[in-house]
């Protein structure tokens, strides 16, 4: 997958941190020796905004960067412009989804784990309607029909020529509620099932029997960049969502999904029970 402005601007606040504590210097004691205020400096680490490459230049230096360090993060951060299609949107959209449709553009892979509905990117629109009329009860119908617009916009990524792995890890109430009516949840239940003969697809349902598990707290999202440092966790929460990157938070989220996979069922036992499901509509 080839390397996009997302990517570069998260590559570069990390790298910019990372010769800073090298260094041995502050926010404050950097940011004052190129002439930025210690608010810029914990902006351009924290992968927020744009970049002046002069002053990443500039910081290179005073962090005895290497001739090579340096050049690199200069064309990062000449590179780092973030352009995506959804910035050309007539209708605003939520800042959360924004940052979400940011990350995901650039993802290798995604590791999810639904409690409540079926992961947005493997949604019908009829069953996304619902679940958006069901969530956003103050929406008018316009409103409703643009974020799914988007919703469908986003599935594009998985026709692409290298697609992220989706591995979903679904609880068994997400398939057995029926969302939108019984039509519309059969449809769902089959566009799942034909979705798992993509190779870069993988869905395991964990049954009721498991009881007890590592996600009680309920849906989250594993987005993986190209790297372990760009790994950023998105968490369900009324409203909107939470974005956690914090080495430690990533680490539990990373293991409670790797708890999840062994808990669930094999991804034929899974189809299987897919299949059941939906004739049983």
């Amino acid at each position: 997958m080839p390397v996009g402005p997302t990517t570069r601007r998260r590559q570069l606040g990390a790298d910019l941190r990372r010769l800073r504590e090298r260094k041995g210097l502050t926010l404050e004691e950097a940011g004052a020796l190129v002439g930025i205020s210690k608010a810029t400096l914990s902006r351009y680490e924290r992968k927020e905004g744009t970049v002046k490459w002069p002053a990443v230049d500039a910081l290179c230096r005073e962090y005895d960067a290497s001739d090579e360090e340096r050049e690199s993060l200069v064309a990062l951060a000449k590179g780092a412009r973030i352009q995506g299609w959804w910035r050309s949107l007539a209708d605003p959209i939520p800042e959360s989804m924004n940052l979400m449709l940011t990350l995901e553009d650039e993802v290798v892979s995604e590791d999810h784990y639904a409690c409540m509905y079926v992961p947005g990117l493997l949604q019908t629109r009829a069953y996304a309607e619902a679940v958006h009329r069901a969530s956003e009860i103050r929406s008018t119908e316009q409103e409703i029909h643009h974020m799914v617009d988007i919703r469908m916009r986003r599935q594009e990524l998985l026709s692409r020529d290298e697609p992220p792995h989706i591995w979903a890890v679904i609880d068994e109430a997400v398939i057995r509620r029926v969302v939108g009516g019984r039509p519309v949840m059969r449809e769902q239940l089959k566009h799942l099932l034909e979705l798992t003969e993509r190779p870069h697809i993988t869905v395991q349902i964990l049954p009721f029997e498991a009881g007890a598990h590592a996600a009680a707290v309920g849906s989250f999202v594993v987005l993986g960049g190209p790297a372990p440092e760009l790994d950023v966790v998105y968490v369900d929460i009324i409203g909107g969502g939470l974005f956690m990157e914090k080495p430690q938070e990533l680490a539990r989220y990373k293991m409670a999904f790797e708890y999840l996979r062994a808990q669930a069922m094999d991804i034929d036992v899974s189809a299987a029970l897919l299949d059941r499901a939906g004739r049983e509509l």
